[in-house]
């Protein structure tokens, strides 16, 4: 197959995986990373995300000339918003294709020439650009993606061989080269070979999911908190069908402006919907949704779908996983990481088990409410589990970094300066930015209940407890949100904990 001799620089349509295609500038790759082998690729920066992949030189296409082609067949908002900021970056003169000369003239830029397969690399030693060598070390094998087509745009889209020498990793855009890399293969496998128990299904990154086909299945979705609300908006931002339900009714009037169906009970929309979520509080929230008086399992009938979305102990959703089945119904686990403002974004990070039929039914609700989604094989309860260790170490660095605060003021340090510091180290991340700056403004408006996090803390003593796992520096975090609790901070976000220990 023929294909496009293109230069750092040169801007280009790539498409990457399922996704549509997407615009973007070849560039130079890190240092530290490899350029894959077996295939010609090209290290491509994709314009409107944080996104950087090597990209199969059969899936890039020259960007001028595609323009009218790629805007018609992706009305995406993301995609529009890459599109403005190519056109931006174009008005900048950052990206011609011709360059000037010494006396003000402009130079022909080379023409963009059709190679074969067996052509000479463009980035090998000889090229009249600049070069990308294969001294730099390799990351770690991984399954190459498989490429699909668009409507009115070739692409290759035969299926390839598990190549362990050519890798697709999105990389953090940043000054410095990220220092790890995170495999985005709709079907990354890895094996955990110590205890050979364990594996993880990675689905797609959405960072480019400016098109979404929605599940043509019926959802529901039962609760509507903090995490909730943002999951059932993105699904109808994407398109889905949603019936909602929430104990407190009026919370569902939004929804309903916006396109959802009501639904009088949660029976009511397991009946109505192919697949149900439930999102709420705690265990006994959970059991008394699927067991109480028309609850769910009363709509449960043969091949009706019941994901557990909230953050509960192993025990809760073994048992919930039961019933649901025993009903005849199929059951899927999947808690979420993240908080209320990263559920509004779309960037949850979904912990799935249980049932893997029911996992790729979801693909399209996964990656409307998420940029992540992980399955977990083996037995249900596996993903609670993992949930649970998650936010018992979030939990502890929250209060962690609270203590810090408040001895940096103790001992007559300035709080701001902590946190300058703090941030330029190798802790350095959005969370403890925005949970310090929260905390020297005083404002605690929940994103994450404290509450909820205490309990988490709660349930994961108690797992460790089970298979004899001491958890001290957990049952000693868990003990400050307990005093923040006694000092009326519960229904504060969890970064109050800073309150227990000013008081």
């Amino acid at each position: 197959m023929a294909t496009v001799h293109l230069r750092i620089g040169d801007l280009v349509w790539g498409k990457l995986g399922r996704y549509p295609p997407w615009p973007g500038k070849v560039v130079s790759p890190p240092k530290d990373l490899k350029k894959p082998r077996g295939k010609k690729c090209f290290f491509v920066k994709f314009f409107g995300t944080e996104d950087h992949a090597w990209i199969k030189v059969e899936q890039l296409k020259p960007y001028h000339p595609h323009k009218e082609e790629m805007i018609k067949i992706n009305k995406g908002k993301r995609f529009q918003q890459a599109v403005d900021a190519v056109e931006e970056f174009l008005k900048k003169g950052k990206g011609k294709e011709q360059s000037t000369d010494s006396k003000g003239r402009k130079a022909p830029a080379k023409p963009m020439k059709i190679i074969g397969e067996d052509d000479e690399d463009p980035f090998k030693a000889g090229s009249s650009d600049k070069e990308l060598t294969d001294s730099d070390p390799e990351p770690s094998s991984a399954q190459r993606l498989v490429a699909g087509t668009v409507s009115g745009f070739k692409w290759e889209s035969s299926p390839v061989k598990d190549d362990p020498h050519f890798h697709h990793f999105l990389l953090s855009q940043s000054e410095k080269p990220a220092s790890s890399m995170e495999p985005i293969s709709k079907r990354l496998k890895i094996v955990e070979e110590d205890t050979g128990s364990t594996s993880i299904q990675a689905a797609d990154s959405t960072a480019l999911n400016g098109s979404i086909t929605p599940t043509d299945k019926r959802i529901g979705f039962l609760g509507l908190g903090l995490m909730g609300s943002g999951v059932v908006s993105n699904l109808l931002k994407m398109g889905h069908v949603v019936t909602v339900w929430n104990r407190t009714a009026e919370k569902c009037d939004l929804f309903v402006q916006e396109g959802a169906r009501l639904g009088r009970t949660p029976a009511e929309v397991v009946s109505m919907c192919d697949i149900t979520f439930s999102c709420v509080s705690d265990p006994k929230a959970a059991r008394d949704l699927v067991l109480g008086p028309s609850g769910v399992l009363q709509g449960i009938r043969p091949g009706k779908c019941y994901v557990e979305m909230s953050t509960i102990d192993h025990e809760t959703v073994t048992e919930l996983s039961q019933v649901i089945t025993s009903r005849g119904g199929r059951f899927l686990e999947a808690p979420v990481s993240g908080s209320q403002q990263v559920s509004n974004e779309g960037m949850l990070v979904i912990i799935a088990a249980g049932d893997r039929s029911v996992y790729e039914d979801c693909s399209s609700c996964f990656q409307a409410m998420g940029k992540t989604s992980f399955f977990l094989v083996g037995e249900v309860g596996n993903a609670a589990r993992m949930m649970l260790i998650l936010n018992m170490v979030q939990g502890s660095f929250m209060a962690t970094i609270a203590e810090g605060l408040t001895l940096a003021q103790a001992t007559g340090q300035s709080q701001q300066t902590f946190l300058d510091i703090l941030c330029q180290g190798q802790m350095a991340s959005s969370f403890v930015d925005q949970k310090c700056q929260n905390i020297l403004q005083g404002n605690f408006k929940p994103d994450y209940y404290l509450k909820h996090i205490q309990k988490d803390l709660r349930l994961a003593i108690s797992m460790g407890d089970s298979v004899n796992h001491p958890t001290p520096m957990a049952a000693t975090a868990n003990e400050v949100y307990k005093r923040a609790k006694a000092l009326d901070q519960s229904d504060n976000d969890m970064s109050a904990v800073y309150r227990a220990y000013i008081h």
